[in-house]
């Protein structure tokens, strides 16, 4: 038998194959991380403070509208349990809110997050593959076919619990209710309206035609291409249905339901008394869940949120108290070593 090349195998002779490439290791004494602790510190401090207030400045109204306690605006509608149940929720704004306002409503104890529901969805179909939409994903189940075997679009857990109360908002002055004006366009991202969501193609002009052969989801009172008479926010690509389907990660949360940024409105929300038409349909104390309207404004940093300038300003805190620390630590013994020596 031949001897074997004792080379093959080796890598090269070179600098990048032997790691003899030239390196730097820093020497991280106390002179160089006590300052950089302070520094990141007081940086995070500066960032944390400035949050924290941009937050508090944010004008905020949140209105609770359950109807789960006696005696609540809306607790004609728990009881009587009717579909269409309209109740009227009166309350004040103390100071000015400078325009745009947004207008939310927020559920809580609701696990958007759960794992066979987050999926129970066709993205496909979504998308307007018309495949799909006549044969929904099995991943829809059981909200995937209808009544006589017939497909339902859209298909899945989560548009069959489409949030359906809906809001009139009324400013009172000398007993005069006038209307304001809220507006639906834009309240879903730019690429769920423009890039994930879309119609199937219309069929002689109708979009009514190109759900032909589907049905509705079963909690649904209407079909899906009767949620809006404008065409440009109708179907799959209706905003109400765009915003719920963005599933939320937190069981207590809130979604844009309209911005008020039309006529006068849309220069500020006077101080005043108003009134809020609701039109209660949502179910929630089945799961001990609640409902709630949120009327905000914006800042630079979006809308209130205490967590982030109170997270930076622990971590910056951290930062110096942990720089004190290493101080004294260092000092200790570094007197000590000078004594041994």
């Amino acid at each position: 038998m031949g001897k074997e090349n004792p080379k093959v195998g080796k890598p090269d002779n070179t600098a990048f194959t032997q790691q003899r490439l030239p390196a730097w290791q820093p020497i991280l004494s106390a002179g160089i991380v006590l300052p950089l602790f302070v520094v990141i510190g007081l940086t995070f401090i500066g960032i944390g403070i400035g949050l924290f207030i941009t937050s508090r400045n944010v004008q905020e109204i949140e209105l609770d509208y359950t109807g789960d306690q006696e005696g609540a605006p809306c607790a004609g509608c728990t009881t009587n349990a009717t579909t269409n149940c309209k109740c009227t929720l009166p309350f004040k704004i103390e100071n000015k809110f400078e325009g745009p306002v947004f207008m939310y409503y927020g559920l809580t104890n609701y696990y958007q997050n759960y794992r066979k529901y987050g999926v129970s969805r066709d993205d496909d179909q979504l998308y307007g593959n018309i495949d799909s939409l006549k044969s929904p994903a099995n991943f829809c189940s059981p909200y995937q076919m209808g009544a006589k075997q017939m497909p339902i679009a859209p298909c899945g857990a989560i548009a069959n619990s489409l949030f359906n109360d809906t809001f009139r908002l009324f400013y009172k002055v000398n007993k005069v209710y006038t209307e304001v004006l809220l507006d639906d366009n834009g309240i879903s991202w730019w690429t769920d309206y423009n890039v994930k969501f879309r119609n199937p193609p219309e069929i002689n002009g109708s979009l009514k035609n190109a759900f032909e052969g589907t049905v509705k989801p079963l909690n649904w009172p209407k079909p899906v291409y009767e949620l809006s008479t404008n065409p440009n926010n109708n179907g799959f690509i209706n905003q109400d249905f765009l915003v719920w389907m963005r599933i939320a990660a937190l069981p207590n949360f809130r979604k844009l339901y309209r911005r008020i940024s039309e006529g006068n409105w849309s220069r500020s929300l006077p101080a005043g008394n108003y009134s809020l038409e609701i039109t209660y349909n949502y179910p929630v104390l089945s799961f001990q869940g609640k409902k709630k309207v949120v009327f905000s404004t914006v800042t630079w940093m979006g809308g209130k949120n205490s967590f982030l300038g109170i997270a930076y300003l622990v971590f910056g805190s951290l930062c110096i108290v942990m720089a004190l620390i290493m101080l004294i630590v260092y000092a200790k013994y570094q007197v000590q070593i000078d004594r041994d020596m």
